[in-house]
């Protein structure tokens, strides 16, 4: 598991994987999103723009991260 830490309140899914460098493009985030392939807190999430705050955990691929505020 890799912690994440983020200045702000949140953190918009498809921005966090481009951030955490899961995905190469916004595109992709989109993609991989849409197809169900990204848990959040255990629960497949479909939101590219599902609101990550700190306390969360999202995991794509064999790739597992915690939120955390900085």
């Amino acid at each position: 598991m890799e912690t994440i830490t983020i200045n702000t309140e949140f953190i918009k899914l498809d921005a966090l994987l481009k951030y955490a460098a899961l995905v190469g493009t916004g595109g992709e985030a989109k993609t991989v999103i849409a197809e169900g392939l990204v848990t959040v807190n255990g629960e497949v999430c479909t939101m590219r723009g599902k609101k990550i705050r700190p306390g969360d955990r999202v995991r794509f691929d064999r790739f597992e991260l915690d939120i955390q505020q900085a």
